[in-house]
């Protein structure tokens, strides 16, 4: 299978730009989801266990207030682990899955078409990044975003607000979305989520130079690089960068590079959100909030919002 060329193009043009980076969405391809999902399990990761103590708590009053027949879409979906509990309590009229990783994706519809026999299940293989066709499957009936995960901290706020308006425009008018952000803490405890002692996370960084390798003809030494997560106080954000331990050179899909040691290659942010900066950047990308709901330790929030006709303004 020939690579990827928007996978390349970043590759290539991440490498050679100061500082160096390569976006977060290629963490996953086949190894990388597997790894995710351990990482969710980890002691130290709590955002995963919290938001689904909320969702198992929120969910009854979410089918309430969006009713019954939506066609839920899932942004980013993964092993969908979340995905029942919002299906259970909405009976909705279909579920559609996006992920950017294929193989990952139909093996988790086909857990959740089994699991809800009558429910019309059709995974999506794509960028969620960008414009969605849905397609006949959510025809005439409204329809309930589900992102959950925090995910929507991996960009910056600018581009997060795009991506917002963009589902907006995929979703249409009189959508809800489901969504979940992870909120602000103590630097210990953010910083310990994204470096755990079993070295989970670290593997799963240190993955996306492997995929490197092997999909773009790659000669990074991936043993010269270490994982990093530091959090920068002032983007309310943790970083997850990969620093070369000595001077390196390689080569990828013919190019030359060269790093020197302690230059990092920044792979992912993760944003954190108190209340009032999620909401600002909800109504941002046209989404009018509606409900919010939080752990007893405000670890973590999720948040329904709506697409309404958007205002006329001068």
């Amino acid at each position: 299978m020939s690579p990827d060329p928007q996978f390349r193009a970043d590759v290539l043009a991440g490498l050679a730009s100061r500082p160096r980076a390569i976006p977060a969405r290629w963490f996953y391809d086949r190894r990388g989801s597997e790894l995710f999902e351990a990482i969710t399990e980890l002691p130290e990761y709590y955002p995963t266990r919290t938001e689904i103590a909320i969702l198992e708590r929120a969910c009854p009053e979410v089918a309430t207030l969006v009713g019954p027949g939506r066609a839920v879409v899932e942004f980013g979906s993964g092993s969908s682990t979340k995905t029942p509990i919002l299906l259970r309590a909405t009976a909705p009229s279909a579920y559609l899955p996006v992920d950017i990783s294929g193989d990952f994706l139909r093996e988790a519809a086909a857990g959740v078409a089994a699991a809800f026999p009558g429910l019309a299940v059709v995974p999506i293989e794509a960028d969620f990044t960008r414009p969605l066709a849905l397609g006949d499957a959510v025809a005439g009936a409204a329809v309930l975003g589900f992102f959950p995960g925090s995910t929507i901290g991996n960009l910056a706020p600018a581009p997060a607000c795009d991506l917002l308006r963009g589902m907006r425009a995929s979703l249409g008018t009189g959508a809800t979305l489901l969504i979940g952000m992870d909120r602000v803490k103590d630097e210990e405890r953010l910083v310990s989520a994204y470096d755990d002692k079993a070295g989970v996370t670290a593997a799963f960084n240190l993955n996306l130079l492997h995929r490197v390798n092997r999909e773009l003809e790659g000669t990074i030494p991936v043993d010269a690089f270490v994982h990093r997560a530091v959090w920068n106080d002032a983007g309310s954000r943790i970083e997850m960068h990969l620093e070369a331990t000595g001077d390196v050179r390689f080569t990828v899909a013919g190019a030359a590079f060269a790093m020197a040691a302690g230059e990092t290659i920044h792979t992912e942010n993760s944003h954190k959100y108190g209340s009032r900066d999620a909401r600002l950047l909800l109504a941002a990308g046209g989404w009018t909030p509606v409900a919010e709901w939080r752990d007893p330790d405000a670890l973590f929030a999720v948040y329904l919002a709506e697409a309404r006709d958007e205002p006329v303004t001068a």
